[in-house]
């Protein structure tokens, strides 16, 4: 099966092996990867897992004042990897499709939930757990707590992200989910569209009828075999990384402790994806041993702690990195327990 994963990216070359090594073990066979202003050598990365035919790597077609993401997606329709492929899935590099069928793979699940025409998968904010620097090493290891995945920040409805089958009737990709084209009558015409637990989705997110749910629909009961962990803010200094950044498709949107604090609930423990480490280690190091991609990743991981040193030097940045320590919930936690 032709599975192909499109995603956009800027400066996260250290995050970059771990990704596709995963992708790769739950059945992603090729990889269309838009870049744009990379610092810290995650160009360089990917050039050269593109030289092995690991990737393909494209720079970014948008132009000034364009939206980086939706237009590299619009010219990712036409590319021979998106439509010579049976299934294409949009995400993300900080997120991770956590399978619970048999084999954990998307084969596996596209079976399970009865080969529909699309399958939206709903994410898991992972908490950073209180973990302040960054490690060279598994982000599906280290962070392991999450919040209900029923309900997130007091929201019943949670955002998704989509797996889309050759033949859906497909008007354009976006970054959650495709949408059906205009001459597509949902009265008469049957489009078979799952959850992660293989459930027909809402006829209103179906048929974007709600503009503020055509991203999300009700958690509850919707992730029994598949859901998407979004490891969104990982260590502490890989979050101060991120806000320098900013975001690559919104230029208003900052990182800063609002959207820490409203991804940052840990609930409760989930480790079921961690299963797959041994795996993963192992396509890790197979990436890492093909001809100079080792040494690429290393450069990548240097860049980012190298900009983490800067980043403390600046006031503003100590200032921030003190107050989401101070709403993390892990301080909270360890605050209650001495005061006992």
């Amino acid at each position: 099966m032709k599975i192909t994963q499109v995603t956009c990216m800027k400066n996260e070359g250290p995050f970059l092996l771990e990704w596709i090594a995963y992708n790769r073990i739950i059945g992603v066979s090729d990889f269309l990867i838009y870049t744009n202003d990379c610092t810290d050598h995650t160009d360089a990365l990917l050039d050269t897992l593109s030289a092995h035919g690991v990737v393909k790597h494209l720079p970014n077609p948008a132009q000034p004042g364009q939206p980086y993401q939706m237009t590299a997606l619009k010219a990712a329709a036409s590319d021979p990897l998106v439509r010579d492929a049976d299934w294409v899935f949009v995400s993300d590099v900080d997120e991770f499709l956590d399978i619970r069928t048999d084999q954990g793979t998307i084969p596996d699940l596209i079976a399970a939930c009865g080969n529909p025409k699309a399958i939206s998968i709903t994410m898991r904010m992972m908490a950073n757990g209180g973990i302040h620097h960054f490690e060279d090493r598994p982000v599906i290891e280290q962070f392991t707590h999450t919040h209900d995945a029923a309900l997130w920040g007091g929201e019943k409805a949670i955002e998704v992200k989509t797996l889309t089958r050759r033949d859906f009737p497909l008007k354009f990709f976006g970054a959650h989910r495709p949408f059906v084209r205009a001459s597509f009558d949902p009265a008469t015409e049957n489009l078979s569209w799952t959850d992660g637990s293989g459930r027909q989705v809402p006829q209103p997110f179906l048929t974007v009828a709600n503009k503020r749910r055509r991203h999300r629909f009700p958690a509850a009961g919707a992730s029994t075999l598949a859901g998407l962990n979004h490891y969104t803010l990982r260590s502490l200094d890989s979050y101060l990384v991120k806000s320098e950044r900013g975001d690559v498709n919104r230029k208003y949107r900052k990182f800063q402790t609002k959207y820490w604090s409203e991804r940052n609930e840990d609930h409760q423990e989930d480790r079921s994806i961690t299963r797959r480490l041994t795996e993963l280690t192992a396509e890790m190091d197979r990436l890492k041993a093909l001809d100079g991609v080792g040494v690429a990743h290393d450069a990548c991981v240097a860049a980012h702690r190298a900009l983490v040193a800067r980043l403390l030097e600046r006031p503003e940045f100590v200032a921030l990195r003190d107050d989401l320590i101070a709403i993390s919930p892990a301080l909270r936690r360890s605050q209650k327990a001495a005061s006992v």
